[in-house]
C-alpha cells in the first residue's frame, strides 16, 4: 500500500517538475538525510550499546563499515555482535529492504518522464498491466510451476508494480470514479485474490492501488500535533530497530502487545525527532534545487538562441 500511495504522490511531484533536476533533487532531499541519520545512529549508538563485542573490535569489524553503506541505498542488515540472540537474529533494520526498490521506482518514473508519459499517459496504462503479468509469469517459471513453493511474502517486483499502479491512478485521476461502493468492491477483490489464488498479490495490485489512493484522498480530522507534520518516514526508519532493541532486553519483552505499545510510543518519538530536526529542515533545500533547475533552463535557452542565431 505504501508503494501505491508513493507512486500516486511521486507522480504529482514529477508532473510539477520542469526537469529531472528538480524531481530527482527533491527525492534525494526527502529520502537521504533522514536515512543517513538513522543509519549513523544505529551504527554508532545502538550497535555500540547492544554489541557483544569489545568496542574496539566492534568499530574495527568490516561488518560495521558495510552497514554504513546503507546511506547509499546498498543495504546491509547486520552489525557485528548485535541482536544475535533475538528471534530475528542479527537483524538491525529489516525494514530497509524496500529502499533499493524505492530508488528503482524513481529511476523507472524518471525514464517514463523522458518518454513523455506525463503528456502521453496511455504509456503508463499499458506498461503497468504488462509488467504485472510479466512478473507473475516470471515467478511461475522460476518456481517451475509448483504452486506449493510459491512465495507468500512481498517481492521487489511486486513493489514496483504497486508503485506504477499508483502512478497510473494519478495520471488518470480525472477519469477514475472515487466511490465508496467501488472501494468496498476493491477490498473484496483483494481478499478474494489472496484467499483463492497463488498469484493474489499480483492480481490484487489494481484493487490495492484504488483502495490505497481512495484512503489517501480522504481528509480525516488530525490531532493538532500531527498537523503540518509527516511522521510516516520516521516510523518506517526507526520502528524495526526499536523493536529489536526492546526484544533484546529479555523474554519478558517478547510479549506482542507490550512490545507493540512500548515500541509504537518510542518510534513515534523518534519519528517526531526525525521530522522536526532532519526532514523538515532538509526540505528547505528545495529552494536550492529550484535555483539549479532554473539555471539549467536558462543555459539551455541561451544555447538554443545561440544555435538559432548561428543558423
Amino acid at each position: 500500500m505504501f508503494f501505491a500511495l508513493s507512486g500516486f504522490l511521486v507522480a504529482g511531484s514529477l508532473e510539477r517538475s520542469k526537469t529531472l533536476i528538480s524531481f530527482l533533487g527533491n527525492r534525494f532531499i526527502r529520502i537521504y538525510p533522514a536515512l543517513a541519520v538513522e543509519v549513523l545512529l544505529a551504527a554508532f549508538i545502538l550497535g555500540a550499546i547492544y554489541t557483544e563485542y569489545d568496542l574496539r573490535d566492534y568499530f574495527a569489524d568490516p561488518q560495521f563499515f558495510s552497514y554504513l553503506m546503507n546511506v547509499t541505498g546498498h543495504i546491509h542488515y547486520n552489525l557485528p555482535g548485535v541482536f544475535l540472540d533475538n528471534p530475528d537474529a542479527a537483524m538491525v533494520n529489516g525494514q530497509l529492504w524496500t529502499v533499493p526498490f524505492e530508488l528503482e521506482c524513481y529511476m523507472v518514473i524518471a525514464a517514463l518522464f523522458l518518454l513523455g508519459v506525463v503528456r502521453r499517459r496511455v504509456i503508463a496504462l499499458i506498461a503497468t498491466p504488462v509488467l504485472i503479468i510479466g512478473f507473475a509469469i516470471a515467478r511461475y517459471w522460476k518456481h517451475e510451476s509448483d504452486w506449493g513453493v510459491m512465495p507468500t511474502t512481498a517481492s521487489g517486483n511486486l513493489l514496483i508494480c504497486a508503485f506504477l499502479a499508483g502512478v497510473t491512478f494519478y495520471l488518470y485521476r480525472d477519469k477514475v470514479l472515487w466511490d465508496l461502493r467501488i472501494f468496498f468492491a476493491s477490498v473484496a477483490v483483494i481478499l478474494g485474490a489472496y484467499w483463492f489464488t497463488s498469484f493474489g498479490d499480483f492480481i490484487a495490485i489494481p484493487a490495492m492501488g484504488y483502495v490505497t489512493v481512495f484512503l489517501g484522498l480522504t481528509s480525516p480530522p488530525k490531532l493538532s500535533i500531527l498537523r503540518g507534520a509527516d511522521y510516516s518516514y520516521g516510523v518506517f526508519l526507526y520502528g524495526y530497530p526499536i523493536q529489536q532493541a526492546f526484544v533484546a532486553l529479555g523474554p519478558w519483552a517478547h510479549n506482542w502487545w507490550l512490545n507493540g505499545i512500548v515500541c509504537s510510543i518510542v518510534a513515534a518519538c523518534f519519528a517526531a525527532f526525525s521530522w522536526r530536526f532532519i526532514e523538515r529542515p532538509a526540505l528547505k533545500l528545495r529552494k536550492q534545487v529550484t535555483w539549479l533547475e532554473n539555471l539549467s533552463l536558462q543555459r539551455g535557452a541561451k544555447q538554443e538562441l545561440a544555435g538559432a542565431v548561428s543558423k
